[in-house]
């Protein structure tokens, strides 16, 4: 379970990373609002999913989630480049988070 909430903390860095681009400087209101909603919510999950994993494990993998799922929607919503080799550094992050699921206790 702690994996699962782990990864809906990854999911709503994400969101509020994307968030980010459409606040226009935090100057319209309802993408700030959601964009500091997600953000809060992102840490929170976090936190619940430190209650039974390592730190280190936890915090690679949450801001892997971020990273990776940023990435992709940077390329399918703002036309960010899709090239061969930065496909495969975004796959190296993915093999890395799944190391880590696989590695860890919990």
């Amino acid at each position: 379970m702690a994996w699962f909430v782990l990864f809906l903390a990854g999911l709503c860095e994400v969101s509020w990373a994307v968030g980010l681009k459409y606040t226009d400087g935090f100057s319209r209101i309802w993408p700030t609002v959601a964009t500091l909603a997600a953000m809060g919510l992102s840490v929170v999950l976090l936190w619940l999913a430190l209650r039974s994993l390592p730190l280190g494990t936890a915090y690679a993998a949450w801001t892997g989630v971020g990273i990776v799922g940023t990435a992709l929607l940077g390329i399918t919503l703002f036309g960010e480049s899709a090239d061969p080799v930065r496909l495969l550094c975004i796959s190296v992050i993915i093999a890395g988070i799944v190391g880590l699921k696989l590695t860890s206790a919990a």
